[in-house]
């Protein structure tokens, strides 16, 4: 199951760490997720097939692959190249952080997005920025938002004053009308300690953290 096969390899490759990290948010949280220690083409590799494996069981119908800078740029890539492997050959296109003032300008790379159903590619959504600018990147550029793919869903709040206790990756989906795919998330990653020997110890800390700062579909 990809869900277990991707956590697997994120332990391994320590892109899933436990003990006590401080987020960007400022939040205390028991476990931290960094996919740029997927560092090697055998790493991104076995991620690139896990992310499609989510895609193929989502059924989401679209024509291209789209990378934002930065982490979305390999992340993307290696997913073209792993459904390359299986048969498909998709477009692909991402951005650059700053626009291109010389040679052929602009801020896209690769394909054109006009009249293509987009999949955009990243590693996780926090507070939801970067994916409404690439929102906005697809829509200027004629595109049609199909979906977007994350490889974790922390299924944490935005904000503690939420009454509908949204996540990041709810709060797109909602305000946006555009799919949210996640390889696994919060829920599968307490399944997943619950079976492994050496996490089990660390169920008890999720378990709080997901009590205090865990979304409504967090369970």
């Amino acid at each position: 199951m990809h869900k277990s096969r991707f956590l697997q390899l994120a332990l391994h490759a320590e892109a899933l760490r436990f003990g006590e990290f401080t987020l960007k948010s400022g939040r205390h949280s028991p476990y931290f997720f960094n996919a740029g220690r997927f560092d090697s083409g055998a790493k991104l590799a076995e991620l690139a097939a896990c992310y499609a494996d989510a895609i193929d069981a989502a059924g989401v119908q679209f024509d291209l692959l789209f990378g934002p800078a930065y982490k979305g740029i390999p992340l993307a890539t290696a997913l073209g190249c792993e459904y390359a492997r299986r048969g498909r050959d998709l477009p692909l296109a991402f951005n650059r952080k700053e626009a291109k003032a010389h040679g052929e300008g602009g801020t896209l790379i690769g394909a054109p997005l006009a009249e293509r159903r987009v999949l955009i590619v990243d590693d996780v959504i926090t507070a939801g920025t970067a994916i409404r600018e690439a929102l906005a990147i697809i829509a200027d550029g004629g595109g049609l938002p199909a979906g977007i793919v994350v490889a974790l869903d922390r299924q944490e709040i935005l904000r503690e004053d939420d009454p509908e206790r949204r996540s990041a990756a709810q709060s797109v989906a909602v305000e946006t009308g555009v799919p949210v795919i996640a390889v696994a998330n919060l829920h599968d990653l307490l399944a997943f300690a619950g079976e492994n020997a050496e996490l089990v110890g660390h169920r008890d800390q999720l378990l709080a953290y997901r009590a205090r700062y865990g979304s409504a579909a967090a369970g």
